[in-house]
């Protein structure tokens, strides 16, 4: 598979025609999220795409595999100013959305998995997954960070949390152009990123509640939580709350949880 092109995708999304501040391609590091934590003068709306990781990781510090020229792993750091320290978190559930019409533009239909697990086709295997971190304690930038099969992937890629296999855009039918779903992706998350700045992170607000909620795959579901405590919450999924949170509804006790890896419990 061809290597992106950071010229090309520069003259697509950077200022002044574009929506971004800088991008940059590396051929390799350990993790984009990590790098761009690092800089502290980053611009707002500054992207590090990189042909492969070695050091990738997913929410609870889990392993992500990122092979080489086969996927988009990339992260955008933001300066939100104006928006509430506290809703920062929403930001992983806003960058959902914009790979559920980054898929779509690839020809592939999509849902998601709460928070942010994009799963892919008929088959509804995982094809992304998002990371969002706020710097040391300063609370002035968030670094998001997404992993997206694009490509056919190799035999050796292990499934996720709860047993999900993982696929990519390829192999449910659609592009497996990286450059082109590298500018879909991003043209969209700058759509929904605008729309959620200018809410204040708020998600009702901006209309991108409602939005999630029709893509959530999760909710009616009878699910298991497995919460960062270590134990689990079992019930069905109810509602996402303005915050981002899923509902579940646990023996007729509705239970707002924030943060673990949902199971679908298919035939529950």
């Amino acid at each position: 598979m061809a290597a992106l092109d950071a010229e090309a995708l520069r003259a697509a999304l950077v200022a002044p025609a574009g929506a971004y501040a800088a991008l940059d391609v590396v051929d390799t590091t350990g993790s984009t999220n990590a790098d761009l934590l690092a800089t502290a003068d980053a611009a707002d709306r500054t992207v590090l795409i990189a042909e492969s990781q070695t050091a990738g990781r997913g929410r609870r510090s889990r392993e992500w595999v990122s092979p080489p020229d086969s996927g988009l792993y990339l992260s955008v750091l933001l300066r939100p100013d104006g928006v509430p320290p506290a809703r920062f978190g929403s930001l992983a559930l806003v960058a959902g959305i914009a790979l559920v019409r980054a898929a779509r533009h690839a020809g592939v239909t999509a849902s998601l998995k709460w928070p942010n697990d994009l799963l892919a086709g008929m088959s509804m295997r995982k094809c992304a997954g998002v990371l969002a971190e706020v710097d040391g304690g300063q609370h002035t930038a968030v670094v998001l960070g997404i992993g997206l099969n694009v490509g056919p992937l190799g035999a050796d890629v292990p499934p996720g949390p709860g047993g999900l296999p993982a696929t990519s855009l390829a192999e449910e039918g659609g592009s497996a152009d990286r450059a082109e779903v590298a500018i879909a992706l991003l043209r969209a998350f700058d759509e929904a990123e605008r729309s959620w700045r200018g809410a204040q992170g708020d998600l009702a607000a901006s209309g991108l509640l409602a939005e999630y909620r029709s893509h959530c795959s999760t909710l009616g579901q009878r699910v298991r939580v497995e919460m960062p405590e270590g134990h689990d919450l079992q019930g069905t999924a109810i509602d996402i709350d303005s915050d981002g949170r899923l509902v579940v509804d646990a023996a007729g006790t509705a239970k707002t949880v924030s943060a673990g890896d949902v199971v679908h419990l298919r035939g529950a």
